[in-house]
Parts: structure tokens; sequence; C-alpha cells
């Protein structure tokens, strides 16, 4: 390689809270070495190199990629576009090299979940095979905790915050109105693990308190079994609060709502959830005859800057800038892992792990985080989710008092290719 060269950041998948502070420290920890020449950031993940949509981060203000940290959603831009075997889709591969070549980058990282990773370890195999130099560096990212060979990912501490904090207020609310919202259900993400979900225990302090039931994928699911739950409950406390994962399913390992549900599949194949919390409430309202309400978060539990975790920031950060400095170091095929060193101080450290087996993994919550009757959590769980929402992210408030978010001013680079796509 040539004493400077040029990198390219991108983001891919569902937005998070943290996922800007992590390309924070991607970006600044590039800025201060003397091997980099241009940071060039992606728009909208793969489809960026695809389309030789480009900006110059180097040419941005300061101020602005440090007020990354303080901003939620991908201030580069997502997507969800799916690049299947190379072999299915060797002219996307060859075209994202072509696209390296064409503007002398080098360095790609790359900010994702399961299928991000998967990304760049074939983009990675390709340039190999192509012998063109290129470090690929995976940046861990997503809300579900579902990524193999990390003990958490950045995003989760700050969406377990907030799913927390929404079932103490809708439980307060519950409590308060019981006589005629007797029930509620509030509904959060997680199509296959039920890490969201099960972060929502940390609100019970009191035996009483909100939530009294929560359901994950991990166990099966069944309605006779909810409304023998809900009757129970109803008996001891007159109320019932439930948190329900979008992704439940049955012994036979389907979604329950997969016969109602028509919403189809996304770009990366997998099914479109929703409808859960509608299909218990009705359940319930019929069999055990008390009026239930329903709450769904939808995509404000994962962008929500204005209660996000400390620490889930801080160690966001830390991945971004810690992927630079192994990269630097002639390390490649690689993502940026999270090692809890202790709990209690807590205290956490990086690793690194295979791309490709980051890929072809997937992280559950493990049978001792559930309880035996399958609808609620351990102290296992909680002790280990407790440490990762500690603090309150620093957010700059505007006149109006509302949160000042950054933008990228976005310098476009020069298109040297003939377009694609």
């Amino acid at each position: 390689m040539s004493v400077k060269n040029n990198i390219v950041v991108a983001q891919s998948g569902g937005p998070t809270a943290v996922i800007n502070s992590a390309v924070c420290g991607t970006i600044q920890q590039a800025m201060k070495s003397n091997k980099i020449g241009k940071i060039f950031g992606a728009t909208n993940g793969i489809l960026g190199i695809l389309r030789e949509e480009l900006f110059d981060i180097s040419a941005e203000k300061p101020e602005i990629i440090e007020a990354l940290k303080q901003t939620p959603a991908a201030a580069i831009g997502s997507c969800r576009y799916k690049l299947k075997s190379l072999d299915e889709s060797k002219t996307d591969y060859q075209r994202i090299i072509e696209v390296f070549k064409a503007h002398d980058i080098h360095y790609f990282f790359y900010s994702g979940g399961n299928d991000s990773m998967d990304t760049a370890d074939k983009i990675n195999k390709l340039a190999a095979q192509n012998g063109y130099e290129l470090i690929c560096m995976g940046i861990p990212k997503t809300i579900d905790n579902d990524l193999a060979c990390t003990d958490h990912c950045p995003g989760y501490g700050s969406v377990a915050k907030y799913v927390a904090v929404s079932a103490m207020n809708a439980g307060k609310d519950t409590e308060a109105l019981y006589t005629t919202d007797t029930c509620k259900i509030l509904e959060v993400m997680g199509r296959n693990a039920g890490w969201i979900a099960a972060a929502t225990g940390l609100a019970r302090r009191e035996a009483k308190d909100a939530p009294h039931l929560i359901y994950m994928p991990e166990a099966a699911f069944n309605f006779e079994k909810l409304v023998a739950d809900v009757k129970e409950v109803y008996k001891e406390f007159g109320r019932v609060f439930i948190v329900a994962g979008e992704g439940l399913k049955d012994e036979n390992g389907n979604y329950v709502t997969a016969e109602r549900s028509n919403l189809g599949t996304d770009s990366f194949g997998h099914a479109q959830l929703g409808g859960v919390a509608e299909m218990l409430k009705a359940v319930i309202e019929k069999e055990v005859g008390i009026k239930t309400r329903f709450n769904k978060l939808g995509t404000c539990q994962r962008s929500a800057m204005h209660f996000a975790s400390l620490t889930d920031v801080n160690e966001a950060y830390m991945c971004g800038a810690t992927a630079v400095k192994h990269a630097l170091e002639g390390l490649n095929g690689k993502m940026v892992t999270l090692i809890r060193n202790s709990n209690s101080p807590y205290r956490c450290s990086t690793g690194l792990a295979e791309l490709s087996d980051v890929a072809n993994g997937e992280k559950k919550v493990p049978a001792e985080y559930i309880n035996k009757k399958e609808n609620g959590v351990t102290q296992a769980m909680l002790d280990y989710v407790r440490p990762l929402v500690q603090g309150e992210a620093p957010i700059k408030m505007g006149w109006d008092g509302l949160p000042v978010y950054m933008r990228f001013e976005r310098k476009p680079i020069e298109k040297k290719l003939k377009s694609y796509m």
C-alpha cells in the first residue's frame, strides 16, 4: 500500500441511538493517523458504494463530527440491501472493488449486524482473490443484541434503558387506572431474540411493579398458557402488565402471527412481523374478560437519543476507534467485540472475531436468563443487563427546549465510473 490510503465508512441495517458514536470513533481515530488520506462516507451503506455515492467526511467541520456522539440514527445513511453469495451477486461485488480502486480506497469499515458482517467478509475475500490490497473491519451494531462472539452489542444498552423506563411509565398508568384499563401490553422489537423484552425486567423492583409477564421468542408461546398466566396475575394484583417480543413463536418454531400477517419479508428475506399485541389483546379480552390496551414503541425505541445509556455511547465509540487501530496494525477480516472483564465493578474491553464467525452465528437469550414459568426473567438476566444502562448521554439542547442533532454537509466526491443500478 502507498503511504496515504483512503478509507470508506458505511452503516447498514436498522439505526440505533449510538451507531453514530461508533463511526465518530472511527473517523476521529483515522484523523489522528498519518497513514490515512481521505475519509469517505458511503451514502446509504453498501448502496452508496455500488452507486459511487461518496462524500468527503474529511472536509466536515470538527464540531460536526464530534456531534455524532449526540445524534441518533445513521448520519452517513443506512440501507437494507442484501448481497447474496459471490456467485449470485458477482457483478455487485466486482463493482464494489472497482469503486474502491477508482478512489484509492484500501480500508473498509462497516458498522452493522450479521448480514453486514457477511457482506464485509465476502468483499474482503473477493479483494484477496483479485489481488487488491484491502482491509475490512466490522463494527458491531444492533439493538437486538444477537450478534455472536461479543458479550453485548453497541445499541442494546440504550434500547434496554428506553424500554425499561417505558415499562415503568406505562405500568404506573395502568396502576392508576386499573379499574378501567385493567391490562396493558407493551410490544417491543426482537424478531428471533428476546434481549429487548428481557431488559424490561429491570423495571420490576417490587413484585407489584410492571411488567408482571414477559414473553420472549426463546420460550415456546401458546395462548392457553397466556390466559392462565393473566388470570393468576390478575387474581394477585388486580391488574396485569405484559411485555411481548414481536417475534413470539409457538412450540413448532413458527411465528404466532405468521398466519394472520400479510406483511411479507424485508430485503434480507426476514419475515416482517407485527400484530402480536393485537392478538394478545383479543385473546385476553375474550378469555379473561378484562379490558386490555396495548402500546407499540416501534422505531422510537431504537433511536431514543434523549435517554441513551452513557455506557453504550462510550462503548460504541471505543469499538469504532479500536477498529481503526487494528486495521492500521494490518489486522484484516475481523469484527471488534466487547468483552466483559467484570460485572461488579463493571469493566469492559475489546476483542476480535472473524467476520465469517459473526455472519454465521446468532446469540439468543440463554435458558438461565428465563424463569422456570417462561414468562419472565431471572436475576442473572438483570445482572447481565443492568451495567449496560448506566449513565445518561449528554445532549445539546436548543433554544426551543429540544435536542440539537448534527447533519453532514456532504461534499460529494466526483464519480469516476459509469452509472450503476
